[in-house]
């Protein structure tokens, strides 16, 4: 149910509108089963009302003019639909206006057929990307990945919008639960009713910050993502302010971000997480040889330097892991604690966004091709167990022919310059194959030999500042996409954001799946068919929602229970359940 209001702010003074009669209808195939079975104690919660304000468009928004939108929602938990079919959700208001919401209960699947699931996410990813990241690579032993039997494509959309960021798609990765820009972890997540049901080994490896979206969505709740010190006591401790799954933390912590651990300001209620998570009875590794030592048989913690790990291009740093160290002691570790239980790991390479964000495309192909050698070494070390390799989302990224490096910094001219790009038969072979004796990291089989060749790939973003591109790599560290230099407003030169940075697209983004329920992941589908297919090799279904080590008869948890929610802001509903 929904009261909702909008009052125009005007120099005439003041155009309100206000739902004064409404009604909620749902048209179900099995209504009398509905109603007999899954709406039985069904707890009601006092309406919700907020208000803020907004600009209705581009034009309200130049002359500052923003309307008030007040929003009313009403909560029923305890709802569960359990008879598989399709339901529709009709909201009536404004004295005709409808909107009309839907959703799929899907049939219980009565068998477990994975122990174990590995889920590597490639933040950023697109199919341009992979191929960009082979042709710089040219070695036959690029691309395991792409050998998988199954390739699918997953809808990365959100809620409320087309683009999505990495929190919300994460949290619909993790949880079948879409979700709008900030927000995460609506409802229970994978690795919460994993361990809830089987006692499974939990791992959660990421070459970001650990509190940045895509780690920290495994089992973080919350509206809005930067919270970041709270989000590392909920991966420790889970939700202890809120009726929720119980949660320990993950047996398995690696990644980045010390300045949240430290004891001080930038740490949730100033505490030492260090000292935490070590009288949590975790190990805590600072470096890649601690890291190694870490007895199997323990809970680890590894945070390696303050802010987001080097990797791809970049000049290794003395004793610290990578995505594949790290990834590969977590196995060991998840291995040996999960038992007959199995194990859930993600692992993220975080940087091929943070890379294509500040346009910096080498470092970013870099970063996708020591993901690359991360799945070589998974897949060689494990079987029988499910591997799925997909992305959160996607950026504009292409490639559009080959470079002159030289020729464009020897011409002055913007005309001249563009000469420089050349394409069809001219852009020639990939030049990051020939030797350059002045590089000498990063250049193995699994790399470039060479990777500031005279000859670059010419390519781009869709979305970014006003900039100017030289096709090298930035030796100096990571790219700063632009400066502004002109004294007007930044945001005369920036696309889609305030930040000088491009920003993420919409495109289908590919799932690359391997062993036990494989044949799931093939097609075309939604983020959130992602979650119920490893739910469903997982065995997390039940159809009476109880918790326990073994699922009766083989029967699963219910795959479609939670919360429903009506909430209307500027003619658009929002249904979850």
């Amino acid at each position: 149910m929904v009261r909702h209001a909008e009052v125009n702010v005007e120099s005439k003074g003041y155009i309100s509108y206000e739902v004064i009669c409404y009604k909620y209808s749902i048209s179900i195939p099995l209504l009398f089963s509905l109603i007999s079975r899954s709406w039985r104690n069904i707890h009601t919660e006092r309406e919700v009302s907020t208000s803020f304000l907004k600009a209705k468009d581009l034009f309200a928004q130049d002359a500052h003019s923003p309307s008030i939108v007040r929003v009313t929602s009403k909560v029923y938990r305890r709802v569960a639909l359990y008879e598989p079919g399709e339901y529709v959700a009709t909201l009536n208001y404004y004295n005709g206006t409808q909107t009309v919401a839907n959703w799929l209960v899907r049939p219980l699947q009565q068998q477990k057929r994975a122990k174990s699931v590995i889920l590597f996410i490639c933040d950023g990813m697109t199919t341009n990307m992979i191929t960009a990241a082979r042709l710089i690579g040219h070695k036959s032993i690029n691309g395991k990945y792409h050998k998988f039997p199954v390739l699918g494509h997953q809808m990365t959309h959100s809620l409320d919008s087309y683009i999505t960021d990495s929190v919300n798609s994460a949290s619909a990765l993790y949880s079948e639960h879409r979700s709008t820009v900030n927000a995460l972890g609506g409802v229970e997540t994978i690795v919460e009713i994993l361990t809830r049901i089987w006692g499974s080994a939990i791992g959660v490896v990421s070459t970001a910050f650990i509190a940045d979206a895509t780690p920290i969505a495994l089992n973080g709740h919350t509206r809005l993502r930067s919270q970041y010190g709270n989000l590392i006591d909920q991966a420790l401790r889970g939700v202890t302010n809120y009726t929720w799954t119980p949660f320990s933390g993950p047996d398995v912590f690696f990644g980045a971000g010390a300045k949240r651990f430290i004891a001080g300001s930038r740490s949730f209620q100033g505490k030492d997480y260090y000292n935490e998570f070590a009288n949590s009875g975790y190990t805590v590794s600072l470096n890649k040889t601690s890291l190694l030592k870490v007895s199997n048989a323990t809970k680890a913690l590894g945070i390696f330097c303050t802010s987001n790990l080097q990797c791809g291009n970049k000049k290794p740093v003395l004793d610290l892991p990578g995505l594949k160290e790290m990834t590969l002691k977590a196995i060991d570790i998840l291995y040996a604690r999960g038992g007959d239980k199995g194990f859930f790991m993600m692992s993220e390479a975080a940087s091929i966004d943070k890379h294509m964000h500040t346009l910096d495309y080498h470092r970013a192909l870099g970063d996708l091709l020591e993901l690359d050698d991360t799945v070589n070494a998974t897949k060689l070390k494990l079987d029988q167990t499910l591997i799925i390799v997909t992305a959160d989302h996607g950026h504009g990224f292409v490639v559009f022919g080959s470079a002159d490096t030289k020729y464009l910094s020897s011409k002055f001219d913007d005309r001249e310059k563009r000469n420089a790009i050349v394409e069809y038969t001219n852009s020639g072979l990939s030049q990051y194959t020939v030797t350059n004796a002045s590089i000498s990291y990063n250049t193995g089989a699994n790399f470039p030999v060479n990777w500031n060749p005279r000859y670059t790939l010419a390519q781009d973003v869709g979305a970014n500042p006003d900039h100017r591109e030289n096709y090298r790599v930035h030796k100096s560290g990571p790219r700063l996409p632009a400066t502004n230099v002109t004294g007007f407003s930044n945001d005369d030169y920036f696309i889609c954001s305030s930040e000088a940075q491009g920003v993420h697209s919409l495109t289908d983004v590919p799932v690359f799946a391997m062993g036990p329920c494989q044949e799931l992941f093939g097609g075309v589908y939604g983020n959130i068919d992602i979650f119920f297919n490893m739910a469903n090799c997982l065995g997390l279904a039940r159809p009476n929602n109880a918790t326990g080590t073994t699922p009766s008869n083989g029967a699963q948890r219910g795959l479609r229970a939670g919360m429903l929610v009506f909430q209307m802001a500027i003619g658009w509903v929002a249904l979850s359940i």
